[in-house]
């Protein structure tokens, strides 16, 4: 007998409904279908003779000719997917910008997106995180029509094993409908209950994200941090040997962030992004101070870093005492000389005046038992000149 998969489909149907019916549903239904047979050992032989493990013919295989991308050529829409860097290296601020792209359906730097719901598990610095949101917010909404994009963040405490599947069934019963097409776990550290070197806590991790990717046919992105020669993602290999994507985050030698395509099974390898985190002063916090944050900024490969003013040369303590002295000594005891016929009056103190002074307030400053005399670089001039200061 040949499986006709219409007909199981409709068996099934037929039980359920007769079953329904039954007192608490728990009688099994029974219909005499052709030939007087029981529907219910018709049921049971037609699972029985169901295959597990379909097999496709050759000619049953058809090209898949949907969007297969949440970036093109940079992120698939479903698999794993791993962006790695050192601490600081802004990896966060590159993948929340990224997925920020997917969720208000922008354009990622000529690349195509596919548009949908992102939810983000932000379980490092989720008060920073707060305030990227706001940077972006203002620097980036500002002028969009687009006030409220599917993007969800949660910063509960969670161990991806343990609650993969709480995780799932909450997601379900807050989205409704709207099924996610990435979820962000920043960090893998923070969500493991266990090693990283650990093959049985790594296979144990991987399950847990399948489990996510399995139930919304999303891709799951794991932020991780690197190991100690910097070269690789931290931890046991079987992780690199799961993913389907694999991104790097660095810092050049201008300190723009530079993300990389290092692994991917339908992507361009070594193609690279450059950009630049820019700071956003977001509002003042209670006390009145600025609250800043960063935007992710496009810059063309090896743009160097914008030039910093120049500070003021910086004084040494000794001269800024001597300074301060001789507008004590003025203030008290000032006269005012022309020190030359075609030069204005000024305000000058004898030197001998700012002398006593300075030496009494390197006294003052002087640990017991300090030679006074031997602090400090002293006025070198004559005693019956006066020492100017200020102007006409």
């Amino acid at each position: 007998m040949s499986f006709d998969p219409d007909h199981f489909d409709r068996l099934v149907e037929e039980a359920v409904q007769r079953n329904a019916a039954k007192p608490n549903g728990a009688a099994r239904a029974v219909r005499r279908g052709n030939g007087g047979r029981d529907i219910n050992e018709r049921f049971d032989q037609d699972i029985a003779e169901r295959p597990r493990f379909r097999l496709a013919r050759f000619n049953e295989i058809k090209c898949d000719t949907g969007a297969p991308y949440l970036i093109k050529g940079l992120l698939p829409s479903a698999g794993l997917a791993v962006i790695w860097g050192e601490p600081k290296c802004g990896k966060s601020f590159w993948t929340f910008d990224a997925l920020m792209h997917v969720a208000l359906d922008w354009e990622y730097r000529g690349h195509r997106v596919k548009p949908g719901a992102v939810v983000y598990y932000a379980l490092e610095g989720a008060q920073g995180f707060k305030n990227r949101i706001e940077a972006f917010r203002q620097r980036k909404l500002a002028e969009s029509v687009e006030t409220s994009p599917p993007f969800y963040l949660m910063s509960t405490p969670l161990s991806l094993v343990a609650d993969a599947r709480a995780l799932v069934a909450d997601i379900h019963r807050q989205l409704g409908d709207q099924r996610p097409v990435a979820v962000v776990i920043d960090t893998l550290n923070r969500s493991l209950a266990g090693s990283e070197s650990s093959d049985e806590d790594m296979a144990a991790y991987i399950r847990a994200a399948d489990t996510i990717r399995a139930a919304f046919d999303c891709l799951v992105i794991i932020v991780h941090h690197c190991g100690h020669n910097g070269e690789r993602p931290r931890g046991h290999s079987s992780l690199m040997g799961a993913l389907d994507v694999q991104i790097s985050v660095k810092r050049d030698a201008a300190e723009n962030v530079v993300a990389e395509l290092e692994l991917a099974k339908d992507g361009e390898v070594g193609l690279k992004f450059d950009s630049r985190l820019e700071v956003v002063e977001i509002g003042p916090d209670q006390d009145g101070d600025p609250i800043t944050s960063c935007v992710v900024k496009e810059v063309e490969a090896g743009a160097a870093a914008p030039t910093k003013p120049k500070s003021a040369p910086k004084i040494p303590a000794s001269e800024r005492l001597l300074i301060n002295t001789i507008g004590l000594a003025i203030a008290e005891a000032g006269i005012r000389v022309q020190p030359s016929s075609d030069s204005p009056v000024v305000s000058a103190s004898p030197e001998e005046a700012v002398r006593s002074r300075y030496y009494a307030r390197i006294a003052e400053q002087a640990e017991p038992g300090k030679d006074v005399g031997r602090l400090g670089a002293g006025p070198n001039r004559r005693a019956d000149r006066p020492m100017p200061l200020g102007g006409a």
